[in-house]
């Protein structure tokens, strides 16, 4: 088995590439009742789906665009916590953040401390300058996590048949630098996700 790639790391947080290995954790994650009722039923229902999932979906993303939704895992003990990565899909032009937690990782900082390295990937490795996340209308702590890295809220969109999404928008990188005041990402102890 080849090595897991890791993407980048954190203070806390190493955020590495999917593999069918990954799968247990990949059908927690995904049929997690906030999950779905935030993201969606991406059709993993058993350990074989989801090792699909890890090498099909994340996989041709990774082969297609360099980038896809990475494991987020805990760098003390490689324990995972979500997923957070950008992706490119079909129903809309533009490249998107996205992230998801495990119920035991979340309110701890991690989706922020993820996202912001993400972002920090997407700027001086991809060179993407516009970034939208889509979120459930009532994903109020996804929502905030967003708006703490400068995403701005446009309007109501609909991309799939999951039914009306808030479509956010950060088009500048400098924007999303750490406002005065605020604590750097390895102290995010108390940062809801």
């Amino acid at each position: 088995m080849p090595p897991r790639l890791t993407v980048t790391e954190t203070a806390r947080l190493r955020l590495r590439e999917l593999e069918a290995a990954d799968a247990p954790f990949i059908l927690e994650l995904l049929t997690d009742p906030d999950f779905r009722a935030n993201v969606g039923d991406r059709g993993v229902h058993d350990l074989e789906s989801a090792r699909r999932y890890a090498e099909e979906s994340a996989g041709a993303s990774y082969r297609a665009h360099g980038f896809g939704l990475w494991l987020v895992e805990h760098k003390s003990d490689a324990r995972p916590l979500g997923l957070c990565g950008l992706l490119r899909r079909d129903s809309h032009p533009d490249t998107e953040l996205g992230f998801a937690l495990l119920p035991h990782a979340r309110g701890r900082g991690y989706a922020l401390e993820a996202a912001r390295a993400t972002l920090e990937v997407a700027h001086t490795r991809f060179g993407l300058e516009r970034l939208v996340a889509i979120t459930a209308p009532a994903n109020g702590a996804s929502i905030r996590v967003l708006e703490r890295l400068a995403f701005r809220y446009q309007r109501m969109v609909r991309f799939t048949g999951d039914g009306e999404s808030r479509l956010f928008v950060r088009e500048n990188p400098a924007a999303a630098a750490e406002p005065a005041g605020l604590p750097d990402s390895s102290s995010l102890t108390k940062v809801r996700e």
